[in-house]
C-alpha cells in the first residue's frame, strides 16, 4: 500500500517544524513507518541549494534565481526521494512543499501564479501531499517567537534571507496561505498556531488520525 504524504506549512516562526517533531513518536507508537524531511533541502543536492537560498549573506540574491532554485530542488526531493518512499510504502512527512513557493514566491515576491503552479507541477511530477497541516499565527507574533528563539541561543543558520524580509511581507505570505486553504479545504487543514505547542500539537494529530482512519 502506498505511504501518506503529509507537508506541513506557514509562516517562519509559526512553530510548523516543533509541530512535525511532536508527530513523529506518535506515529512510530502506531508502528507507522515514516521518514522525515524538509524543503529546501531533503536530498544532498537540496541541502546544497538550501544553503544558497537561505544564507542571509546572498542578499544579491535575484527573485527568478530564487523561484528556480526552489523548484529544482523540488524536483530533486521528489523524484530521488518523496516518489520512491512513497510507492514502498513509507509515510512522508515534509516540512514545506509546493504551497510554500505559491506563498511566498507568488504572494509574497509576486510572481504570476499561473507561473508558479505550473512550474509546482513540472518539479513536483504532479505530485500532492494527501493532507497539508497549515498552522497559523500573526506575521508579527510569529517575528516575536523567532527574536526569542534566536535570544535563547538558537543556531545562526536557524536565521535565514526570509526572516530578515520586511513584516509586509510576510503579510502578504500569510493571506497567500489562507488563500490556499480557502481554495483546498478538504486537504489544508488550518491550525490555529496561539495557542500552546502541547494544544496545538493535539489538534495537529487529531487531523493526521483522520488521515489514517480514511
Amino acid at each position: 500500500m502506498r505511504g501518506k504524504f503529509i507537508t506541513f506549512e506557514g509562516i517562519d516562526g509559526c512553530g510548523k517544524t516543533t509541530q512535525l517533531r511532536l508527530l513523529e513518536p506518535r506515529l512510530a507508537g502506531l508502528g507507522i513507518n515514516f521518514i522525515s524531511t524538509c524543503e529546501p533541502g531533503g536530498t544532498d543536492i537540496g541541502s546544497a541549494i538550501r544553503r544558497i537560498l537561505l544564507d542571509s549573506k546572498n542578499f544579491s540574491l535575484v527573485p527568478l534565481a530564487e523561484l528556480l532554485l526552489y523548484a529544482a530542488d523540488r524536483a530533486q526531493h521528489a523524484q530521488e526521494l518523496i516518489l520512491p518512499k512513497l510507492e514502498s510504502g513509507v509515510t512522508v512527512l515534509s516540512d514545506r512543499y509546493t504551497d510554500a513557493t505559491v506563498a511566498f514566491q507568488g504572494y509574497g515576491r509576486g510572481f504570476d501564479l499561473d507561473l508558479i503552479n505550473n512550474l509546482n507541477r513540472l518539479a513536483a511530477g504532479g505530485l500532492k501531499p494527501d493532507l497539508t497541516i497549515l498552522l497559523d499565527l500573526e506575521p508579527e507574533q510569529a517575528q516575536l517567537r523567532a527574536r526569542k528563539r534566536r535570544a535563547e541561543g538558537a543556531p545562526a543558520e536557524d536565521e535565514s534571507r526570509l526572516d530578515n524580509e520586511a513584516i509586509d511581507f510576510h503579510r502578504r505570505v500569510r493571506r497567500g496561505y489562507l488563500e490556499l486553504a480557502r481554495q483546498e479545504p478538504e486537504r489544508i487543514k488550518l491550525i490555529p498556531a496561539e495557542g500552546t505547542i502541547e494544544a496545538v500539537s493535539e489538534l495537529v494529530i487529531s487531523e493526521v488520525m483522520k488521515l489514517f482512519q480514511r
